[in-house]
């Protein structure tokens, strides 16, 4: 399936991100299923992504964030059974999971309770991109009414050119 992004690009500048993100999830539909997690929307602005990692302690997992991606891994210490394993329905085995976060998501927290790793996430505008009304003034110039003081192509000040009559 391909998407037609023509019409975005026409009015919207720096969404060929967007776009590529949009072709490779196309492209990579079955991806790993172990360990299974959800992802809930609580408010405007937050997330929690829960993951099912039953068997693994808080020592066992590890959170990355770098380049706008969340990692997610898993690896137990080799502990050998107690007994014989007559069946095996408990995967332990190493994981990770990599989940691409948008421009300005942050993760808050996580915690581990009975068997469910719990990653909170929220979108976080920093003061710098909020919107900002700009006044607009009347009658006076924004800049400074004083000329700027002339400089020569070498670098030293021009002088003024006296013109004789």
């Amino acid at each position: 399936m391909t998407y037609d992004f023509a019409p975005l690009f026409r009015t919207a500048i720096g969404f060929d991100r967007l776009a590529r993100l949009v072709d490779n999830a196309a492209q990579n539909p079955a991806g790993p299923s172990y360990p299974p997690y959800n992802i809930e929307k609580l408010g405007e602005d937050s997330y929690v992504l829960t993951m099912a990692v039953a068997g693994f302690g808080p020592e066992d997992i590890e959170l990355t964030v770098q380049d706008n991606t969340l990692v997610v891994a898993g690896r137990l210490a080799n502990a050998a059974p107690a007994g014989e394993v007559l069946h095996r329905g408990i995967a332990t085995r190493a994981f990770e999971r990599r989940f691409v976060l948008a421009d300005h998501i942050v993760v808050d927290n996580a915690d581990l309770t009975n068997g469910l790793l719990r990653v909170a996430v929220r979108h976080f505008v920093p003061e710098a991109l909020k919107p900002r009304r700009i006044p607009v003034g009347t009658g006076a110039p924004a800049v400074s009414a004083q000329p700027a003081p002339s400089v020569a192509n070498d670098g030293t000040d021009a002088a003024p050119a006296e013109h004789a009559a």
